[in-house]
């Protein structure tokens, strides 16, 4: 018997940062969309981001800033410091007012952001273990080829379905470049108050970069980049070398940072290559083609050097 094809206006792939964003946005507006999942629930990767002033106007504008507001505390400045002489070099406040209003940061972690949009979502709106397979051009439509073999007709296809998009690949464009880097990312959760102000901690020295800050009294996210060398793919596969190889990087953190990382259990530290697109290839290649676009990751994957990626993504949505 042959398969029977669904009919839906909108269809966003990817149920990341992006997708939900786009997909509650649309909402607001009256536009339902089908969401496709390719995992079995909502997927975490990483633990938490920054979210700056520019993405907290994007969350609001879809309704759910106060939400996580309410779950995470403001930073109100950054202190660097040196990992070669262990001396903090520079201190910036964040309470200045900016030209277009107050500043307003807050590190946030991801499974609460993406709970707080899915779950302004109307009931089916997301169909997860819905893995892409193919896309196919039907007159103005397109066919999504699902790997269970539904397929689904949809008049509007957008694709946040991170990095290695088939949405993008389908409008061309190339898998994300390597940028020389790789990052470290952990996530420490205490049974008390960690007592550290609500500031980023950036550390620099020797081609490493680390960086510890406050989710809220008892939750602190870091991170670490490094130029990429032979050992990193053994790193990625092996969590406590990776702990142990970020500690010994670190050795000369101030201890009462450093002690939080050692804290960092085993399942809350992960590491990956970084991976960007180059700007020629957003300007000369095809970001949209009739009635299918791309968004987010799948758009402009970026590294963490500027916060923006997960920002990017919110404010995609909403455009």
């Amino acid at each position: 018997m042959e398969a029977k094809t669904e009919k839906t206006e909108v269809v966003i792939v990817g149920a990341g940062i992006a997708g939900l964003t786009t997909s509650l946005g649309l909402h607001r507006l009256g536009i339902p969309s089908l969401v496709l999942e390719s995992s079995d629930t909502l997927r975490v990767t990483g633990f938490a981001l920054t979210i700056w002033t520019n993405a907290w106007k994007a969350l609001d504008a879809v309704g759910v800033g106060d939400i996580l507001r309410q779950q995470h505390v403001q930073i109100h400045g950054n202190v660097t410091t040196s990992l070669n002489t262990g001396q903090k070099t520079s201190a910036t406040s964040f309470n200045a007012k900016g030209k277009h209003g107050d500043h307003e940061i807050r590190c946030v972690r991801r499974q609460l952001m993406l709970e707080a949009l899915a779950n302004e979502l109307p009931s089916g709106t997301i169909r997860y273990s819905s893995k892409v397979a193919a896309i196919e051009e039907s007159a103005f439509s397109k066919l999504i080829h699902l790997a269970d073999g539904t397929t689904i007709q949809t008049k509007v296809l957008i694709g946040c379905d991170g990095m290695n998009s088939v949405v993008a690949k389908w409008l061309g464009f190339k898998k994300a470049a390597f940028a020389g880097r790789s990052a470290a990312r952990g996530y420490t959760e205490l049974t008390s108050s960690h007592g550290f102000e609500p500031r980023f901690m950036q550390f620099f020295g020797d081609g490493f970069r680390s960086a510890v800050i406050p989710c809220d009294e008892k939750r602190l996210y870091w991170a670490c980049t490094w130029t990429s060398t032979d050992e990193d793919k053994e790193l990625e596969e092996d969590a406590a070398k990776l702990k142990q190889w970020v500690l010994q990087k670190l050795e000369k953190m101030p201890s009462n940072v450093r002690v939080f990382i050692e804290k960092t259990e085993l399942d809350s530290v992960s590491a990956s290559p970084l991976r960007f697109r180059r700007p020629w290839e957003l300007i000369w290649g095809n970001i949209s083609k009739g009635n299918v676009c791309i968004a987010g990751d799948a758009l402009h994957p970026m590294t963490p050097d500027i916060g923006q990626g997960g920002c990017c993504a919110l404010e995609d949505g909403v455009v």
